[in-house]
């Protein structure tokens, strides 16, 4: 974007409500055996009164890094992907393993279900990109995607399109029921972390090593804009419920909220706690409230009305690479890095 767009986004930023950027002293995390044997309580003054009594339930997932978390509210599981190769199947409530799909030569970078929770995606670092039936695990598609890692992978809301970045530095557009490649984007000069698309179907949000955003039209593959919007390597985002806001986290440590206009992006807020690089961001289901997750070892709950820190919840030995909110947004749903491997079901009783 010229200086002359970065001014005008300036000028807009002033117009708009200014939210409250929270300081906040980060709690030294304290022994996961401990914290799984008991709830936390919380012992911050805090501006909302959620988020006080959390029951963890710690599995051990996978022999390797976790990768993803995703979850399907309509049948009550969670998909984990891995770097030894595997995806697995969780009953949500009881924390049972349902299933386990074998079938990738390399580690499993993303997981997605499709929105009807009867299928899902999951992509490799071998550049394969894989679709399942959740109910017996049969593979339905394998997709040579890219000859580099794909290191995101998601439906549209629709169920009819599969998007996914690589680091080859593309996008590609598939067509969920056949596994047909429908559109490839460029744009973006370094690999692509993650990307993911709007609620209302219409845009792709992506975020890059390249330190930039773009926001791009899903049904014709345009670009929409584009901004360089941290100081270092971009690696997470999310839109908001009503796809009008997304999220982006960095490891420049921040998390910035932007405001979708019609043509471009506008920053709204930035939030700053986390101590290392950011690795995962969501939204709950009305918008309120954003999840983080980070090298740091810590998940963050945000309001985002002020963005003041709710909770900060530890427990994890090792970097929290997913985040997801879970069963009616009562839980959220974490998974962790090497040395750890554990996937957690944090519940807000």
């Amino acid at each position: 974007m010229n200086n002359i767009n970065y001014l005008k986004n300036t000028l807009k930023i002033a117009a708009l409500i200014t939210f409250l950027t929270s300081t906040y002293t980060l709690t030294q995390p304290q022994n996961p055996q401990t914290i799984q044997q008991s709830n936390q309580k919380n012992t911050n003054k805090i501006q909302q009164s959620a988020w006080n009594n959390i029951n963890i339930k710690t599995i051990s997932a996978h022999t390797d890094t976790i990768w993803s978390v995703a979850i399907n509210p309509q049948k009550n599981l969670i998909a984990t992907g891995s770097d030894d190769k595997t995806i697995k199947i969780w009953n949500a409530q009881t924390g049972e393993l349902v299933r386990t799909l074998t079938g990738h030569s390399l580690g499993v970078l993303s997981v997605s279900f499709s929105p009807d929770g009867e299928q899902i995606v999951s992509s490799s670092r071998q550049g394969t990109i894989k679709t399942w039936q959740v109910d017996t695990g049969e593979n339905i598609h394998t997709i040579d995607a890219s000859e580099k890692p794909v290191r995101s992978v998601v439906y549209s809301s629709d169920g009819e399109k599969i998007v996914n970045s690589s680091w080859d530095n593309t996008i590609k557009i598939w067509n969920a029921e056949t596994g047909q490649l429908i559109e490839t984007l460029t744009g973006h000069t370094k690999g692509i972390f993650a990307v993911a698309i709007s609620p209302d179907n219409q845009k792709i949000a992506s975020v890059s090593k390249d330190k930039t955003i773009k926001l791009w039209d899903l049904n014709s593959g345009n670009l929409i804009d584009s901004i360089e919007g941290h100081d270092d390597n971009i690696r997470t985002v999310a839109f908001s419920p009503d796809s009008k806001i997304i999220a982006t986290g960095s490891a420049d440590k921040t998390i910035k909220l932007w405001q979708i206009e019609t043509e471009e992006l506008i920053l709204i807020d930035t939030l700053s706690a986390h101590s290392q690089y950011l690795n995962s961001v969501a939204f709950n289901s009305d918008g309120t409230t954003l999840v983080s997750a980070a090298e740091d070892r810590e998940i963050k709950l945000w309001n985002i009305e002020n963005g003041e820190i709710i909770r900060t919840l530890l427990g994890s030995s090792a970097g929290v690479n997913s985040v997801v909110f879970a069963t009616g947004d009562r839980s959220i749903i974490s998974g962790s890095a090497a040395d750890d491997n554990k996937l957690r079901i944090w519940e807000n009783e």
